[in-house]
């Protein structure tokens, strides 16, 4: 009845109305649904105080409630003079403020038993909630089974209650409390006091002026120094630090700061993690940039040196040292905030090995190219021969090596196999080997051959790029058809080119000698033509005695 009601009152509504209709029945129906499928409510925690456990948790909420004449129920307060027992909100409310900065206490590590913890080595009913360090002693917090009538079996054990007073002289806030209003101290969000929350705004724009004024003042001065001294060619580099060096001052301030703020033990734990994690980021971020200005001189001076190739992996370098310096930067800091880094290294450790097998050739590829690149067996631009080929090289990869043979076409060869093959440099030559054999005819005389031989050590020592003690020219023997004559010479030169044009005068100038003596080149021996074997008459075909007839 009701809901054929809303849908005639929907009819005559505008879409404005009509929203707001839709919107009233799902509000209706989802909080009909969470009725009906609601769970029992949660059970509240045990604060009774019949166990240890539930003694310091009960302490806790009243205290963090500031209800301080609660949590004073948790204190033994029998062992205090009877003046000063009525103190006992006072003493608890000093208690909460030593445990926040001095103890994080671990609910679930205590008993849940209601003799306590029988293992611990105590005394009978007496377990041990932690251990505060104070600047002159340390002091034992304990839990007591009292057994008072009307108060909690368990409670801060009357030893450590008389401590109390003393240890907040050693951590409480002192006149800090007189100084300020009392809504700064009871107004918290996350367990910070408003004051604490005021500070760390205030410590870290101090920080931050004062790291700013402190590195520029360092870098003018520097650069005046460095002006002075002539050394104009590092000024350009001081601009590179000042950011580093300006977070890493601010983060040291805001880290020497924070202990005078009092802060809670999981607070002060969070906030001086997040200041070391920012140290880290500034001594990181500092060594990326001395990685930059090393990785620029580098590529200059292979670029002047005409190492292109090591240039181009200068980039690489820089890139695997950044990201080596970030996984340890990174790695820090986990340790820092508390988690196990030995189990993230070991998970790093076994996904690297995987990596690794299954990378086996790129990575053999890779090294192959550093070590090509280190030991420069060829460089780009040099002939050589590998295996059983030749071609020039023209260019050295992180995985192949690409060379242009003599049919102008370009070869790719894996950097593993090409580092351990046996290469053969053209281009180291400071000398080309000229070797020849001439071949006279067996009418030349020995005046003639004598008068060759003559005419081409002359026209050896006579050309300037022959080497002189490496030519000469020997009747070296009689062969089938020729008296042969080597000719042996070294041409300085390493370029290919030069070389065939020294070789092609050379060899003109042998001609001539050999024509100007009277003699000839011996005529190669032709073979005489091969005669075919006479091929048998074709045999008649077979007679058939029946065609006859």
């Amino acid at each position: 009845m009701m809901l054929s009601q809303i849908c005639r009152i929907e009819r005559r509504m505008s879409n404005f109305g009509r929203l707001a209709c839709a919107l009233a029945v799902t509000s209706v129906l989802t909080a009909a649904a969470v009725r009906v499928g609601a769970q029992e409510p949660t059970p509240a925690p045990d604060t009774s105080g019949n166990t240890p456990r539930s003694a310091m948790r009960g302490y806790l909420t009243a205290s963090r409630a500031a209800d301080y004449t609660r949590a004073a129920t948790y204190l033994d307060l029998r062992s205090l003079p009877p003046a000063q027992r009525s103190n006992g909100p006072e003493l608890a409310k000093e208690l909460h403020v030593v445990l926040d900065r001095t103890l994080w206490v671990e609910l679930d590590s205590l008993s849940d038993d209601p003799d306590g913890a029988t293992d611990d080595g105590l005394p009978p009913r007496r377990d041990l909630v932690g251990t505060i360090w104070g600047p002159s002693a340390r002091v034992e917090v304990y839990l007591d089974r009292v057994g008072g009538a009307g108060l909690p079996p368990w409670q801060v054990a009357g030893s450590t209650v008389r401590q109390i007073p003393k240890l907040y002289q050693d951590f409480g806030y002192g006149r800090l409390t007189e100084l300020l209003p009392a809504p700064f101290f009871d107004v918290r969000f996350l367990d910070v006091q408003l004051w604490q929350w005021i500070g760390l705004v205030v410590l870290a724009l101090a920080a931050a002026i004062v790291a700013w004024v402190a590195t520029a003042v360092t870098a003018r001065a520097l650069r005046v120094v460095l002006l002075r001294s002539r050394l104009a060619f590092e000024e350009p580099h001081l601009p590179l630090a000042v950011g580093p060096l300006r977070l890493l001052a601010a983060a040291a301030l805001f880290d020497a700061g924070t202990g005078l703020l009092a802060l809670p033990v999981p607070a002060y734990r969070v906030v001086t993690g997040i200041a070391d994690a920012l140290v880290v980021f500034a001594v990181v971020w500092l060594l990326w940039r001395i990685a930059d200005v090393f990785a620029r001189a580098a590529e200059r001076r292979f670029a002047s040196e005409g190492k292109p190739a090591a240039a181009g992996l200068v980039p690489i370098g820089r890139r695997t040292v950044k990201v080596l310096l970030t996984a340890v930067a990174m790695i820090a800091v986990l340790e820092n905030f508390g988690f196990n880094v030995t189990g993230i290294l070991a998970a790093l450790g076994v996904g690297g090995l995987a990596v690794a097998l299954a990378a086996q050739k790129t990575v053999e590829n890779l090294f192959g190219g550093i070590t090509l690149i280190a030991d420069q067996p060829v460089r780009v631009g040099d002939l050589c021969r590998f295996g059983d080929r030749t071609g020039t090289v023209e260019d050295i990869g992180l995985r192949s090596t690409r060379l242009r043979t003599p049919e102008r076409t370009v070869v790719s060869v894996p950097n593993g196999q090409f580092a351990s093959m046996e290469l053969e440099n053209f281009a180291r030559r400071d000398r080309i080997r000229l070797q020849a054999t001439l071949a006279l005819r067996y009418e030349t005389t020995p005046a003639q051959v004598r008068a060759v031989l003559t005419a081409i050590s002359k026209l050896l020592l006579g050309n300037p790029k022959v080497a002189p003690d490496s030519a000469y020219a020997r009747f070296v023997g009689f062969g089938a058809t020729s008296l042969d004559i080597e000719v042996v010479a070294y041409v300085a030169t390493a370029e290919t080119s030069e070389f065939l044009a020294v070789r092609e005068d050379l060899f003109l100038g042998m001609m001539d000698a050999v024509a100007t003596s009277g003699t000839a080149f011996a005529a190669a021996k032709v073979p005489p033509p091969t005669v075919a074997a006479p091929q048998p008459p074709p045999r008649p075909p077979p007679t058939d005695g029946g065609a006859q007839r």
